[in-house]
């Protein structure tokens, strides 16, 4: 996908979360963030994580939340989202899934689907995850009161919290061996 397709995507999806019978969230401001390497999704599987993380957006945060319907944390819309699209099964807990098999990538190799870990109370404990989605953004369920949503990394709160990044979805390298 092209970064001028995904940008107009996650303005697209923004649009139409804002149109939900929720009341509007106070304006943020996100500013662009350039990558010097490509766009590269990694997995066919990319795009429906990505989709279907988006379309979440503005479903309301609740504390061991894990269906829209619920609404979510942070790990239970991570779990909803991977075993929709992807028919994958992964851990409950931002504990599990940061011990997890799975490939550790940096944040310069950053692709779509791709888990991001967060230290939010200090330290080096995981208390936070979200799904990245390209651009320098993510979508997470980020605290009580509030609503799934689409964020940038760039941010001075999440560079400071940031811990790590796991792969799980396969790769077009790993699908091509698979018989």
């Amino acid at each position: 996908m092209s970064t001028l397709a995904r940008v107009a995507l996650i303005t697209f999806a923004a649009l139409l979360s804002a149109c939900a019978n929720r009341p509007a969230p106070a304006p943020v401001e996100v500013k662009p963030v350039v990558s010097s390497s490509p766009i590269d999704d990694g997995s066919p599987l990319a795009a429906d994580v990505l989709f279907r993380a988006l379309g979440l957006v503005g479903t309301p945060y609740r504390w061991g939340g894990n269906t829209p319907d619920s609404g979510f944390d942070c790990s239970g819309l991570i779990k909803y989202v991977y075993n929709d699209m992807a028919g994958i099964s992964l851990p409950r807990t931002t504990r599990e899934m940061i011990v997890m098999r799975g490939q550790n990538v940096g944040k310069d190799q950053l692709q779509t689907g791709d888990l991001l870990f967060f230290a939010t109370n200090g330290g080096t404990q995981v208390s936070h995850a979200g799904i990245y989605v390209g651009e320098g953004r993510f979508v997470h369920a980020p605290a009580t009161g509030g609503t799934v949503k689409l964020d940038s990394l760039s941010k001075a709160y999440w560079q400071k919290a940031y811990l790590n990044a796991k792969r799980v979805l396969p790769t077009e390298q790993h699908l091509a061996r698979l018989p």
